[in-house]
């Protein structure tokens, strides 16, 4: 083979490998949204667009990301507003609408992205069968963060054994799908105008109602915050009691997935404990010259 031909070999694997976008919902997310941005900008393989659609936001979100925009003006970070319906539904459905990649990354305004998700995410849809892919995350404002990304893997892998392979669950935080699957699913996807479900659970009945395969994809790995630990018991119980209430609006009535709610219910005292110290810890100035 001469060098030439190597040469043009490379260059149209490069041009097969699908375009990735980013979705990013953001509803008053000043706190967090310059760092998830950065992350995303930060890639081994730049996104085909970075998209933040802001909805109806109350604080500095939009001027964060419109700054960002003039910091990094060769990247693709894209403002996009949606101001006709207050929810994470409609704006999420926005950005998958109005995105252009081969395939269309979501991910929450706390996110932080490991430098290699755009080039793992490329690597799950090599298989042509894939229609959607999912990954673990790491808390990264939670201690000992690489043994909870072992232990947020096994849960999941733990999960997909439990439903058979019957269901596999999609994450907010970390999530991909094809465009054209969401063009197959998008208009079943339920409004969920009483927000009492998961949208991204409901998002992956949707796509399992359809045969259209999920991959889990342990290398595709995304940071996000504890925060959900800083709700009184009473509205985390609400938090994860969407579990059953989305099974419910699809007459999904498998035991097994219940466990979920288990683990998450067992774990909320002890991890909210620990993230109380840690944020103490973390928060104390360094002392130098032994004082």
């Amino acid at each position: 083979m001469s060098a030439d031909q190597s040469s043009g070999d490379t260059l149209n694997d490069a041009q097969e490998l699908p375009r990735v976008s980013i979705v990013i919902p953001a509803y008053n997310e000043e706190s967090v949204i310059r760092q998830c941005l950065i992350a995303a900008v930060y890639q081994s393989v730049p996104a085909h667009e970075i998209i933040v659609v802001d909805n109806l936001s109350t604080d500095r979100t939009a001027a964060i990301v419109a700054q960002m925009q003039l910091e990094y003006p060769e990247s693709p970070v894209i403002l996009l507003s949606q101001d006709t319906d207050q929810g994470l539904i409609p704006t999420r459905n926005f950005g998958l609408n109005q995105a252009t990649g081969d395939i269309l990354g979501r991910i929450d305004a706390d996110s932080v992205l490991e430098p290699d998700w755009v080039e793992q995410v490329q690597k799950a849809f090599q298989d042509q069968s894939v229609q959607a892919a999912t990954g673990p995350v790491v808390y990264y404002d939670m201690p000992m963060r690489r043994f909870g990304l072992k232990a947020d893997d096994k849960m999941r892998q733990m999960m997909l054994k439990l439903a058979k392979h019957q269901y596999h669950f999609l994450f907010g935080s970390n999530m991909a799908l094809r465009a054209t699957a969401w063009e197959i699913i998008r208009d079943e996807t339920c409004r969920d105008e009483k927000d009492e479900m998961h949208e991204d659970i409901d998002l992956s009945l949707h796509l399992a109602d359809h045969d259209l395969k999920v991959q889990y994809w342990p290398q595709m790995v995304s940071g996000m915050s504890a925060r959900r630990l800083e709700d009184s018991p009473r509205d985390y119980r609400y938090y994860v009691t969407r579990f059953d209430r989305t099974y419910k609006a699809h007459n999904v009535k498998k035991m097994a997935l219940k466990a979920p709610m288990v683990v998450f219910f067992s774990v909320y005292f002890p991890a909210k404990l620990l993230r109380a110290i840690h944020t103490v810890n973390t928060a104390q100035p360094v002392r130098r010259g032994g004082q």
